[in-house]
C-alpha cells in the first residue's frame, strides 16, 4: 500500500539521514563505518537484475541525456527498466522525465517509491528538494544521502537499472563502484581532446575498481544542416573511435548534434519517445541492442 510523503530533506538533516526518511525499528538500513579498514565489499541491489553505470567525467558531454534515451530504450525493447540519477548536487533526470516538482512516496517498509513515466522508474535527489534548492552539504552528508538513494529505494523489480554518474572520479564513483555489484560501465565523450583527456581517465577509473568497462560512446559526433544537408563536425570527427582504438575498448556507437535532441530534453520527452522512428533514436537502440548481448539481459 502507497502512503503519502511523510518526510522532508528540509526537517532532518542529520549525518546518519540526511534525506529525513521515518525509522521503524523492525528495519535498520545498511550501515558504513566512516573508518573502514580495507575496501568494502559489493553487494548487488535488491530486486535489480543488471546495474549499469553511464560515466563521462566531463560534464557537459550530454551523458545524462544519453543515459535516459538508454533507459528508455531498454524499456522499448520489453525490458523492465529504471533509471537512479546519482548527481546530489545536479540532477538532471526529473526535468528529462518531465516529473519536476513530483514527489515519491514510502512504502509500507519505510521505502522510496520511484516515480514513472514513458515506461521507466527513476529516482533522484531532485525529487526530494525544490527545483531552485541548491544542495549545500559537505561530503559526509552527500555520502550518506548516496547510501539512502542506492539502498533505501524499492524498485519492485528491475531487468535494468541505468545509474547516471555525476561528473568525475571522485568520492561518488568510487562509492558506487566499491559498493555496488555493476555489470559494466558506459563512458560518455564527445570526440574533441578535452572531453577526452578526462572520459579516458573515466576508462582507467573503472578497471582500476575492476568494473568490466562495455565501452565509449561518441556524442554529438557531426552536425547535419538541415537546409543544405552539409555536414560539419563541429567537435572533431574520431576522438572517440582513436581513443578506443589506443585503449583497448569497444566502441559502442556515435550520436549526432542535433536540435530536436535537446529540444526534445528540455521540454522532459525525450528522443526515444518524442521521435521513435527518427535516425537518432535508432542510434540509441542500437547501443542498447549491444550492451544487452554482452550483459545477457
Amino acid at each position: 500500500m502507497i502512503k503519502p510523503r511523510l518526510f522532508s530533506t528540509l526537517q532532518c538533516l542529520r549525518h546518519e539521514n540526511p534525506l529525513g526518511l521515518p525509522r521503524s525499528n523492525s528495519r535498520t538500513p545498511p550501515q558504513v563505518p566512516r573508518i573502514q579498514r580495507g575496501l568494502p565489499t559489493k553487494r548487488p541491489l535488491p530486486s535489480v537484475r543488471k546495474v549499469i553505470a553511464v560515466s563521462s567525467a566531463k560534464g557537459g558531454v550530454g551523458k545524462s541525456t544519453i543515459a535516459v534515451n538508454l533507459a528508455l530504450s531498454f524499456a522499448r525493447l520489453g525490458h523492465r527498466a529504471g533509471i537512479l540519477d546519482t548527481d546530489i548536487f545536479g540532477p538532471s533526470i526529473p526535468t528529462l522525465l518531465n516529473l519536476a516538482g513530483e514527489q515519491p512516496r514510502l512504502s509500507d517498509k519505510k521505502q522510496l517509491l520511484p516515480l514513472s513515466n514513458y515506461g521507466v522508474k527513476s529516482m533522484s535527489m531532485g525529487y526530494l528538494v525544490g527545483e531552485e534548492a541548491p544542495v549545500v552539504w559537505r561530503g559526509l552528508m552527500v555520502m550518506k544521502a548516496l547510501q539512502q538513494l542506492l539502498w533505501e529505494v524499492d524498485w519492485g523489480g528491475l531487468d535494468v537499472l541505468v545509474m547516471d554518474l555525476p561528473p568525475g572520479t571522485g568520492d561518488t564513483q568510487l562509492t558506487i563502484t566499491q559498493q555496488v555489484v555493476l555489470d559494466g560501465a558506459i563512458v560518455v565523450s564527445t570526440p574533441q581532446d578535452v572531453a577526452l583527456k578526462d572520459a579516458v581517465k573515466g576508462v582507467e577509473m573503472m578497471r582500476k575498481v575492476d568494473v568490466p568497462l562495455l565501452g565509449m560512446i561518441q556524442n554529438m559526433s557531426v552536425f547535419n544542416c538541415p537546409n543544405c544537408s552539409h555536414s560539419t563536425h563541429i567537435f572533431g570527427s574520431e576522438g572517440v573511435t582513436k581513443a578506443c582504438e589506443k585503449h583497448d575498448v569497444t566502441f559502442l556507437g556515435d550520436l549526432p548534434l542535433h536540435a530536436s535532441i535537446c529540444d526534445d530534453a528540455d521540454r522532459g520527452k525525450p528522443t526515444v519517445v518524442a521521435e521513435p522512428e527518427s535516425p537518432r533514436a535508432k542510434a540509441f537502440t542500437a547501443i542498447v541492442e549491444r550492451i544487452a548481448k554482452t550483459t545477457g539481459l
